[in-house]
């Protein structure tokens, strides 16, 4: 265990990178042999991506735009705990977090017999834990106090996702796609309810953070942490948790189009970066206002936490 130094891996806007070199899987995934999860049909046409009334400047959120896309299948939510855990069984899949030994957890969920943990620079709310993995998800010996098969599997890498993916025949779905399902049919709105924003008095259409960020979640959704992936009401389409609740890995790499110095920049320090939407249940308007359809982040194939998982699509 550490002695509580800081260490130097990237700090991304809400998603600590771990950027660790790339480890073979030994487990054989043969492609389909899996069942898949419930999913639901969205129709093709024309998708609307990103915004016209961009918030985070320089995460690329506009301009508004529209591309032609076939019909496709999604998960009605993200992939749970005891799907994944049927995975694993099946393949003998082992995650990059437990071959690498450590992955990232929140500060609040770090036990207090844990003993001291290093932090990340410039968000020091993130701690690198030893033992931290989809099982034990806040670390060692924590399965039996944090695991529910209903919620959302995390700690599990963009690299796992694709696996799982494959497994049930499906992949990761494309920023489009993401945001097409997102809107669940009602064209350009911020969420997938619509266009009132949540906050943290009397509107909890979400799981998202609710008082002073880091220090003082005051749980008034009903949750600290996750929630179970089926919950909350479902958007136009039946899915639930597009926003809130765990960042959602997609197919699409990481890219910002923008001609600003600070932009470019931050798109050069996060080459080969993967694309994720929707935000977590960590997000907070002060903080973090990605809990949008048009928000965004990136972050290293490799990197884990507490706060990411995904959802799989079908070719309809």
């Amino acid at each position: 265990m550490s002695d509580g130094a800081e260490v130097p891996v990237k700090a991304g806007c809400c998603t600590p990178a771990a950027d660790r070199p790339a480890l073979p899987n030994v487990a054989a995934v043969t492609r389909g042999s899996g069942a898949r999860p419930p999913s639901v049909e969205v129709p093709g046409g024309k998708a609307l991506i990103g915004t016209d009334h961009p918030i985070l400047l320089d995460d690329a959120e506009g301009p508004l735009r529209r591309r032609t896309i076939s019909p496709f299948r999604i998960g009605i939510t993200s992939v749970t705990n005891a799907q994944f855990a049927d995975f694993v069984a099946a393949t003998g899949y082992v995650t990059e977090a437990e071959r690498f030994g450590w992955s990232f957890v929140f500060w609040a969920q770090v036990a207090e017999d844990v003993g001291p943990t290093q932090g990340v620079v410039g968000v020091e709310w993130w701690r690198r834990l030893h033992g931290a993995n989809w099982r034990d998800i806040n670390g060692p010996r924590t399965a039996e106090q944090v695991w529910f098969p209903d919620h959302p599997v995390v700690q599990v890498s963009w690299n796992d996702a694709r696996a799982y993916a494959d497994w049930v025949g499906g992949r990761l779905p494309t920023e489009a796609e993401w945001e097409h399902a997102a809107r669940g049919g009602l064209g350009d709105v911020p969420f997938p309810w619509g266009d009132k924003e949540p906050d943290d008095t009397a509107h909890f259409p979400c799981n998202i953070w609710q008082g002073r960020f880091p220090e003082n979640n005051l749980g008034r959704d009903g949750y600290l942490t996750t929630a179970p992936a089926q919950s909350f009401a479902p958007n136009g389409y039946g899915l639930y948790n597009l926003v809130g609740n765990v960042w959602e890995w997609t197919s699409d790499p990481f890219r910002i189009r923008s001609l600003r110095r600070q932009a470019k920049a931050r798109q050069a320090s996060m080459k080969g970066y993967k694309l994720a939407k929707g935000g977590s249940f960590l997000c907070h308007k002060s903080y973090c206002f990605r809990y949008r359809i048009a928000a965004r982040t990136g972050n290293s194939p490799d990197s884990t936490t507490t706060h990411t998982g995904f959802r799989v699509v079908w070719d309809a």
